[in-house]
């Protein structure tokens, strides 16, 4: 039953099926079919921005939004979420298109969606669950700032030839670039921005993305007609058709079936593909597959807060996994699900995934319809609609809170995560944080582990004990972090005790670092000739003590389910002891 359970679980189709199973009416296929056109006017612009922005033509941005953002939606297990091309990516795409191509980046797709099935079929869908909050913050507010770099070049219209692969290196060479800064293309850029920006306020059923895209066009125009020279998606990108039809822009006609490995590499030309240059994508395609599902993970549970429902995590990474092994052959990029636009979708009256499906179509129709015009969207305005996705990623009013209010190890993580994703690898960053914040976390617990000589509390212990005898309260998790510093300290403490007893009713984990402090303990102990009680441990500690081999000793060890039953051991030791010494018989403990 718990088997049948588990492959339930992983069906795909999940989100859809919930949808129909709770009734799907005319009515919320309306309301989907608003939603998918709302968010597909939105994915439109982003989705070339962001294929420009990973250094490869913007059409291939347009097939990730469609097959992709139909595929994924579909076969996932969140019935609000959007996926294509989203910003986190960029800081890894782009070298990558730098070195290997177009077919660099389809491949690399490909193998981490093996990835992502694998870790769907192996339970992982509550990764998210184990990253600190300060890590998620420190590496997408990293993303961010790098993003926002990468953007300046178009933005201010510098002329730089090539962008180096070190963020210093970066920011060194825009800065020497600045001198040559085009006023026209800062202006369309600027106009764009503030339009993002404002548009919010008018409190508008539309999304702000095509008046602010229109602005900049009509800016662009203007001045174009004025002499200057823009650089648009026109002038920057050509394509040449099987029929040998040539054009500006992005080709008017449908993604194609293809081999990714036939696909032009950084040259325009097909790369010669081996075993060592695979191999140099796999770190890449892992990167890609831990962001895909961090990034689709956090987007499911955002969702679920906005709108009550509750995702399937493994299916949805099944899902993300199906999306990136398809999408590749028809040229599209790497995809998962997009924050930004799944919020606008739940927000624009979304039903089920039926409103993704619809937002793949617009895209689709934008593609074939809309063409030619898109060829005149200034490359200034899609630097400034990446500005505003930057901002908006970076959740900087969250981070400045945490900064302010968390505790001296968070704002460690985050700074950490910030800086290493900025200055060498996102996942260097993430890897590390989370070594960090556990290593942070344990010295937290470990240091919640303390000992305390409970001898003369009569609360614990209700009648005086004979002065060799001693009873320490160890309260907290004995694991490998805390278990020497705790039994040195009762070392300490006891060292004039001929007899101790360990109290552990408050011990609730016993790991093997604990267990072999305690041996090193009672070694010390035996040497000496002292008797040692363990009393009153929980089912952890004792299950491990009695897997480890540790038995009772004749005059050396004891174990005694309660502290009465321990103290009673004591005072008739107690008794015999002063009885073969010829002293006077001690007051039993009860």
């Amino acid at each position: 039953m718990s088997q049948r359970m588990h492959l339930h679980s992983l069906q795909l189709f999940s989100a859809l099926r919930e949808t129909f199973k709770e009734g799907y009416s005319a009515a919320k296929l309306y309301r989907d079919i608003m939603a998918g056109i709302t968010v597909g006017i939105i994915a439109i612009p982003l989705s070339m921005a962001l294929a420009i922005a990973s250094g490869v033509p913007p059409q291939y941005g347009l097939y990730t939004a469609i097959i992709a953002g139909i595929l994924i939606p579909l076969t996932g297990g969140s019935r609000y979420s959007i996926s294509g091309p989203t910003a986190a990516f960029v800081v890894i795409l782009f070298p990558v298109a730098q070195q290997f191509g177009l077919s660099g980046l389809l491949i690399a797709s490909l193998m981490a969606g093996v990835m992502l099935v694998g870790m769907a079929l192996s339970r992982l869908g509550r990764l998210i669950e184990y990253i600190p909050e300060p890590v998620t913050l420190g590496f997408t507010s990293g993303i961010a700032v790098v993003i926002a770099t990468l953007q300046m070049k178009d933005f201010l219209g510098l002329q730089l030839e090539e962008m180096p692969e070190k963020y210093i290196d970066k920011v060194l060479a825009l800065s020497h670039a600045l001198p040559s800064y085009v006023l026209p293309e800062v202006a369309i850029g600027a106009l764009t921005l503030t339009v993002l920006i404002l548009w919010p306020r008018l409190r508008l059923p539309v999304p702000g993305h095509l008046p602010a895209v229109a602005v900049g066009v009509a800016l662009s125009l203007l001045l174009t007609t004025l002499g200057y020279d823009i650089d648009t998606i026109g002038s920057r990108f050509h394509y040449l058709l099987p029929d040998g039809t040539a054009g500006q822009g992005i080709p008017p006609v449908l993604p194609e079936f293809n081999w990714p490995w036939l696909q032009p590499g950084p040259d325009g030309k097909p790369i010669e593909w081996d075993f060592h240059k695979l191999a140099q994508l796999v770190p890449i395609a892992f990167s890609i597959a831990m962001l895909g599902a961090i990034e689709s993970l956090l987007c499911a549970v955002v969702l679920d807060s906005m709108s009550g429902k509750r995702h399937h995590s493994n299916v949805e990474l099944l899902g993300q996994g199906v999306g990136n092994l398809i999408t590749p052959w028809f040229g599209g990029i790497t995809a998962t699900a997009a924050l930004a636009r799944s919020a606008a979708n739940y927000r624009a009256g979304a039903q089920s995934p039926i409103a993704a499906v619809i937002h793949g179509l617009v895209v689709l129709a934008s593609l074939l319809i809309l063409a030619p015009w898109l060829a005149y969207i200034p490359m200034a305005s899609m630097a400034a609609m990446l500005l505003m996705v930057a901002w908006n990623m970076s959740e900087a009013p969250k981070v400045m809170e945490l900064l302010k209010k968390a505790p001296t190890g968070d704002i460690l993580v985050l700074l950490t995560c910030f800086s290493l994703t900025v200055l060498i690898d996102m996942v260097v960053a993430i890897s590390f944080g989370i070594v960090l914040a556990s290593l942070l976390f344990m010295r937290d617990i470990a240091q919640m582990t303390k000992v305390t000589d409970v001898s003369d509390s009569r609360k614990q212990v209700p009648e005086p004990l004979p002065e060799e005898w001693g009873v320490y309260k160890i309260s907290g998790p004995l694991f490998f972090a805390a278990a020497d510093r705790i039994f040195s300290e009762i070392s300490f403490i006891s060292a004039e005790k001929r007899c101790v007893i360990l109290y552990m009713d408050a011990v609730p984990i016993l790991d093997a670092g604990g267990l072999s402090a305690l041996n090193h303990f009672l070694a010390d102990k035996f040497k000496q000739g002292h008797f040692v009680i363990i009393a009153d441990l929980q089912f952890q500690p004792l299950k491990n003590i009695a897997k480890a081999g540790l038995k009772p000793i004749e005059e050396r060890l004891a174990f005694t389910p309660t502290l009465a039953e321990a103290l009673e051991i004591a005072s008739a030791k107690a008794i015999a002891s002063a009885a073969k010494d010829g002293q006077a018989t001690p007051v039993p403990a009860q």
